[in-house]
């Protein structure tokens, strides 16, 4: 379901004479972030923002469905798969920004790959959030390796999110296939299913469960895990021993967009420093920010101290390698009985 976030111009200050157009943003990070995010932009240039929070898979699909009429102009943050696959099926056009020279070298990977399409705007690895204190009541030792999370003592205390709707899952089960091998890894992933008590929409959904006491353990991003211990619950993270994958999270002009004119100085915007600082100072994200002059988040995961594979952005970032493996998993792994 949609949830739309309008921040206000009366609020903000701006008259209707001041009002520098409209913007319609589809926005796949956490809901404070995109709070954050409208209500600065709004406030630094007069554009009112219409926000659409939700998962980057069902952001995907949507724009899919909109593509002879779209509704949104920016499609900002979510993992980079499904934003080189959006590149692929040409339903985001081309653009070069005046602030691409501020950027990582990753950053700008992602942009050549996508033919200029979606560009880096933050980075993190996935691994294992466990809520310390669940554990520890019920004596079960913390995982440190993909392997841990197949044993015994895991039964019905793992959750991950359903690929379809999240691009963190897709991640995960792309990560694995490039780690082990794709026959290996839909076996490692129907062998970890009986541990698996429930596949969420939401690719932060897990991790929050495990903050709340709700599950043992989560196979998500290791930022979120941080986020929710600043936040004052017992969560704790790891990532495997093995080597994990990790995200170039994105953000792409949508084609068609009817404000053009907003969504590039949208882009503009989110690409300087002081935008990438919102995911922190409005929600508490830890994600690496691309812009090398914002500082890594304080607690923040240094991903240069963990172990990541060389995670193949351009193979699986294309359109039909990622319905390939979704069509797999929901075959294999999620028509699996409970």
């Amino acid at each position: 379901m949609r949830l739309w976030v309008l921040a206000g111009l009366v609020a903000m200050g701006v008259t209707g004479a001041q009002a520098q157009g409209t913007l319609n943003v589809y926005c796949s990070v956490q809901m404070e972030w995109c709070q954050g995010l409208a209500t600065q932009f709004q406030r630094d240039t007069g554009i009112r923002v219409n926000m659409t929070q939700r998962g980057s898979g069902e952001t995907l699909a949507a724009m899919r469905a909109e593509s002879q009429n779209p509704r949104g102009d920016v499609w900002f943050g979510g993992t980079g798969d499904p934003h080189l696959a959006a590149a692929e099926e040409n339903l985001t056009q081309s653009y070069e920004s005046a602030n691409n020279a501020q950027l990582h070298p990753w950053a700008l990977t992602q942009w050549r790959q996508s033919n200029q399409r979606a560009i880096g705007v933050y980075a993190g690895a996935i691994g294992f959030g466990f809520n310390t204190e669940l554990l520890a009541r019920r004596n079960i030792a913390a995982p440190a390796c993909w392997a841990d999370l197949l044993e015994p003592r895991f039964r019905g205390e793992i959750q991950m999110a359903n690929p379809n709707s999240s691009g963190t899952a897709y991640v995960v089960i792309a990560t694995l296939v490039q780690l082990m091998g794709e026959e290996p890894a839909f076996a490692y992933l129907r062998r970890l299913h009986p541990n698996v008590n429930s596949y969420t929409r939401s690719g932060t959904a897990p991790i929050k469960a495990v903050a709340r006491g709700e599950t043992g353990v989560s196979i998500s991003f290791v930022h979120d895990a941080v986020t929710e211990r600043n936040a004052g619950f017992p969560a704790a993270w790891a990532t495997p021993c093995e080597g994990t994958g990790y995200e170039i999270g994105s953000m792409s002009i949508i084609r068609g967009a009817r404000n053009i004119a907003q969504a590039r100085r949208f882009y503009d915007w989110a690409l300087t420093a002081p935008a990438q600082r919102l995911g922190f100072e409005a929600g508490g994200q830890l994600q690496q920010p691309s812009n090398r002059e914002a500082p890594l988040p304080p607690n923040a995961p240094d991903l240069g101290a963990i172990r990541l594979i060389e995670y193949d952005f351009a193979r699986y970032g294309r359109a039909a390698e990622r319905r390939r493996l979704i069509e797999r998993w929901d075959r294999e792994v999620g028509a699996l009985p409970r």
